[in-house]
């Protein structure tokens, strides 16, 4: 079953929601034992980063995601919860973040309009595991003022323009994560979603 972190900063009805659409079940929790066994782990978020990063901390969530990680179960970070996963985050000041993908999280130019809210077209690696079956200009729905720069470039799943181009989607080995919002997103949140679920730690590259 998918768990989905409850950690005081996100909208968890709908993501457990979209998940139940699919037909794949899924609960929340803020215990890291129960993270620690699920089949599948979803951070969402909405928020500012520096609370959020404190929540996951002070519940030891952050050791449980990244022992998630190393253990090889499937995890997808949705808006803020892709920006936890990085480095550090230059949102009202510096914060360290998970430190899981090598990179930073920063805002969008002030020229164009931020925060970045509504539906955006996207284009996917045709690689990607998350967008399988998902044809390059599908739109999404987005809400951020900041996105991620990755320090590797192999991590990059899709990338959107909003007065420049940007990050919007990551992903490699166990680890998925989106900008937008999946849940938000009609059906083509769905598929995503559909696609995440049908991801298995059995069957994931070197299992």
């Amino acid at each position: 079953m998918i768990a989905i972190i409850d950690y005081g900063v996100g909208n968890l009805a709908s993501v457990k929601n979209a998940f139940l659409k699919i037909g794949l079940e899924s609960f929340t929790t803020s215990d890291p034992d129960k993270i620690l066994t699920a089949e599948q782990v979803v951070l969402p978020g909405v928020g500012a980063f520096a609370d959020a990063i404190c929540n996951l901390r002070t519940r030891g969530i952050d050791k449980a995601l990244n022992e998630v990680v190393k253990q090889g179960t499937p995890l997808l970070g949705v808006c803020l919860g892709m920006q936890l996963l990085f480095s550090v985050s230059e949102e009202n000041g510096l914060h360290e973040g998970l430190d899981i993908i090598k990179g930073r999280v920063v805002k969008l130019p002030p020229i164009y309009k931020v925060p970045h809210m509504g539906w955006n077209e996207i284009t996917p690696n045709s690689a990607s595991r998350l967008f399988r079956n998902i044809q390059s200009g599908s739109h999404f729905y987005f809400v951020h003022s900041y996105y991620v720069v990755t320090e590797d470039d192999s991590w990059v799943a899709a990338t959107s323009n909003h007065g420049i181009d940007f990050v919007c989607a990551v992903e490699k080995n166990n680890v998925f994560a989106t900008q937008f919002h999946p849940e938000k997103s009609s059906e083509m949140g769905l598929n995503v979603l559909k696609n995440f679920g049908e991801i298995k730690h059995d069957n994931l590259p070197g299992n």
